[in-house]
């Protein structure tokens, strides 16, 4: 990113930790992300669930939880082919 952007080592990492803290900040908003060509970021829901523990053979309950999706876009699924 310093080489291609032209940018000095210390300004490549201040813009992109900026750029993941805006992104985080929107996505624990509820906000969706989209960068066009790239893809799109959201939170999705996962609802509270049951699961067996084999070791102990009892049952655990996992609790709800929010969690980051990324779905990728046309341009990028292209360019990976």
């Amino acid at each position: 990113m310093t080489e291609k952007a032209d940018l000095t080592k210390k300004d490549s990492e201040k813009t992109l930790n900026e750029f993941i803290k805006i992104m985080t900040e929107s996505l624990k908003a509820g906000d969706d992300i989209q960068l066009v060509g790239f893809g799109s970021f959201q939170v999705k829901k996962i609802a509270t669930r049951e699961r067996h523990n084999p070791q102990t053979d009892k049952v655990i309950r996992i609790p709800a939880a929010n969690v980051p999706s990324f779905k990728a876009g046309k341009s990028l699924k292209e360019a990976v082919k």
